[in-house]
């Protein structure tokens, strides 16, 4: 237990048999209940965990999916797992030992003293992170929180795809697992649903961890692309469940305003730009045009991000 809380990590794995062995023998003993979850290995990390089910049965629990759903799909099986038992606080920390077992009392703590429901460990934060984290991916997962501050609202929040978390029992029964995206997405699309339920989360500064072993099959260049239309479509999805469906804002009028006008002023002006530089001159009056799209449009969109910023800085 952790501050009188019972206190559940869930441990997605696929394919760690190098490093799950290091990731339950450094598990606090303030862990009550550890659910690993094998999402179908083609390796040996089903044997390996039975070895330490068999020596500590209460409190190892070994979750096998017959078929690879993804990390989304392998978490979402372990927050169901432990909200069957209504643990009071459950914490992921993945299999390839990336996540530092002294931390976790900062992750929990924000959590089990009621001050907010979710936290997330923030990778960024450190200076050392510039050093410590390969460039691609320090530089994709800048990118990517940036989107997720927009997709989301909550524009404090650093380190989108971190997967250090900790969430409390009251935020896990309100968000349908069973509809989380099951791939690498599935933090982002967390955050989104918290956010439409005004769940607060905090941001956690912690250590990144790399070289140890560590097997990545995520490649940055290619799921950049693929995320950002993940997340405008779970932009929209904010948007329509948080201000029409459960309240009323004005500001999805200036989204809606700014998703027009300022690509189309964007576009024009290219257009006219490229035929003054190859072919004929073009009118004064169409120039002004493509401006007054285009500065109308950054405007509106700069004034909704605003109004959404002040509607959910009570989140934190």
């Amino acid at each position: 237990m952790f501050l009188d809380q019972r206190l559940a990590v869930v441990v997605p794995c696929y394919n760690e048999q190098e490093l799950i062995r290091r990731v339950i023998e450094t598990m606090p003993d303030n862990v009550d209940r550890i659910f690993v979850v094998d999402d179908n290995s083609t390796d040996n990390t089903a044997n390996v965990v039975q070895e330490y089910l068999d020596k500590a049965p209460k409190r190892i629990v070994l979750i096998r999916h017959a078929e690879n759903q993804g990390v989304g799909g392998a978490i979402a099986s372990g927050y169901k797992a432990a909200l069957a038992e209504r643990f009071d606080v459950t914490v992921v920390m993945a299999g390839d030992a990336q996540m530092d077992p002294a931390e976790l009392p900062a992750i929990v703590g924000p959590v089990a003293r009621g001050e907010c429901d979710y936290t997330k460990g923030n990778r960024l934060f450190s200076g050392e992170a510039w050093d410590m984290i390969p460039r691609v991916r320090y530089l994709g997962n800048a990118m990517l929180s940036l989107l997720t501050k927009i997709a989301s609202g909550y524009w404090h929040v650093a380190d989108s795809q971190s997967g250090y978390t900790a969430i409390g029992l009251k935020a896990l029964e309100i968000i349908d697992w069973d509809q989380m995206y099951k791939r690498y997405g599935q933090p982002n699309d967390l955050l989104v649903r918290l956010n439409i339920h005004d769940c607060r989360v905090r941001d956690v500064p912690i250590r990144p961890i790399y070289g140890i072993g560590e097997k990545s099959g995520i490649r940055p260049l290619r799921m950049i692309p693929h995320l950002a239309l993940l997340l405008n479509r779970l932009f929209w999805y904010r948007m329509v469940q948080k201000y029409v469906i459960r309240d009323f804002h004005p500001l999805l009028f200036f989204y809606l305003a700014a998703s027009v006008l300022f690509p189309a002023g964007l576009l024009f002006g290219i257009y006219l730009f490229l035929l003054r530089l190859f072919s004929v001159p073009i009118a004064g009056t169409s120039a002004m045009f493509a401006a007054f799209l285009t500065i109308t449009g950054l405007q509106f969109l700069l004034f909704a991000m605003l109004f959404d910023q002040e509607q959910n800085k009570h989140l934190r």
